[in-house]
């Protein structure tokens, strides 16, 4: 599209030539073979000092060398940015979008247009170097640079934040066929504004948001819940696991923990505080206190059920503790062994008894010998009378372990 700024704008008689500012088009897209691509709702142009609109039925023909139009360039009115538009140089040349498919970053160094029928549409961008170039040209030579790395436009989502149409929103329904953990990539690859946007567009689910969170390094934590209420804060970290909640919770200034943490829900703050009394490297600090539990008395099927029903997340009920009748841990049952099992079975038939244990106050070095001399993915804890208090998972262990940014410099590339 570079090509095209600063070309001249002419009508029928050429008596009054424009120069072309920039191309608008809008989001909204129309179907080219099953993808969206914008269609190009009119050109923003420069005539007499004033930007002028031409609008796209008004467009007769659109080339390196001129634009054409229907009318004269006087007679165009004064533009006027429209709900649901955006100028292509203005508000998405040279800034970052979200590329779904690769779940990154990139730069839109080119905007690529193509013809399709009578409209003309956005078809992808340019990601490549070779753009730079391209505008470093006289303007009768940049065609002579071809275009590199293009990106479909199906495959793009734009930050729109900055555009004045103030309704535009990145839609979550792209978003959330993303991963948690890709969603923070992004979040942390982007600028403050980019990814106050992308979590804006995740918060119409606040389980979603809440995994997003998580998945979040400490400093972009706090960053991003800096601005937030107390309830809004209070809200989100319900809405997470209780240890990742009471990580957070502990990076925040000391003045909001409480306040944030009076506006939780009564079993929430409970939780919390029980957490909040280990030391984080600890693994009474590192345990989650939602787990599933059944009596050795208890079926299979009955074990089947209260993986079921409980509130515990999936992830988090891999393992059924078995417990006495005083409540203390005397076996565990892995859910895949249950699921195998006849349901009419005792669950001692998918129990494997005596299981390993940490107590409360076990080190990280503790932590990860144990479950590492019993090849255990979920470890439970206990306190002095061998009763459950909670359970560490690996992946726990492995975010504490890990070097500070480790996403950052291991798992994402610089955006392109």
């Amino acid at each position: 599209m570079s090509c095209l700024l600063g070309i001249p704008v002419v009508g029928p008689g050429e008596q009054h030539p424009g120069e072309l500012v920039d191309v608008i088009a809008r989001l909204a897209g129309e179907s080219l073979t099953g993808a969206w691509h914008p269609s190009v709702t009119g050109l923003v142009v420069s005539y007499d000092g004033q930007d002028r609109f031409a609008h796209a039925h008004e467009i007769e023909s659109l080339t390196y060398e001129s634009a054409r139009l229907t009318v004269d360039p006087k007679d165009l009115g004064p533009f006027e940015r429209r709900p649901g538009e955006v100028l292509l140089a203005k508000d998405l040349r040279s800034r970052h979008l979200i590329h779904l498919e690769g779940a990154r970053l990139v730069r839109a160094n080119e905007i690529e247009l193509a013809k399709v029928g009578s409209t003309w549409h956005v078809i992808g961008v340019d990601t490549s170097s070779r753009p730079v170039l391209r505008r470093l040209l006289p303007r009768r030579m940049r065609h002579l640079v071809k275009a590199g790395k293009v990106v479909d436009w199906s495959e793009i989502e734009p930050f729109v934040a900055h555009v004045p149409t103030a309704h535009l929103q990145i839609p979550f329904r792209k978003l959330r066929r993303l991963h948690p953990a890709k969603l923070a990539d992004l979040v942390e690859a982007a600028s403050h504004e980019e990814g106050e946007e992308i979590i804006r567009a995740v918060s119409e689910d606040t389980a979603l948001e809440a995994d997003v969170f998580e998945e979040l390094d400490p400093e972009h934590q706090v960053e991003f819940l800096r601005s937030r209420s107390d309830d809004e804060a209070a809200k989100l970290l319900s809405a997470m696991e209780p240890d990742d909640a009471v990580d957070l919770l502990t990076e925040l200034d000391q003045e909001r923990r409480l306040p944030i943490l009076q506006r939780m829900p009564q079993a929430t703050q409970l939780k919390l505080r029980s957490l909040l009394s280990y030391n984080p490297e600890t693994a009474g600090g590192l345990m989650n206190p939602d787990f599933v539990s059944v009596a050795a008395t208890s079926s299979v099927a009955d074990a089947l059920e209260a993986v079921k029903s409980s509130p515990t997340p999936p992830q988090a009920a891999v393992v059924v503790f078995v417990t006495d009748e005083r409540g203390r841990l005397q076996g565990t049952a892995l859910l895949v062994d249950l699921l195998r099992s006849d349901p009419l079975d005792s669950i001692a038939t998918a129990t494997k008894p005596d299981p390993p244990s940490l107590p409360a106050d076990a080190d990280i070095h503790e932590v990860v010998r144990k479950m590492t001399d019993y090849n255990l993915a979920v470890a439970p804890v206990v306190d002095d009378d061998d009763k459950m208090l909670g359970q560490i998972s690996v992946d726990d262990v492995l975010e504490l372990m890990l070097p500070t940014g480790w996403r950052r410099q291991y798992g994402m590339d610089a955006a392109e």
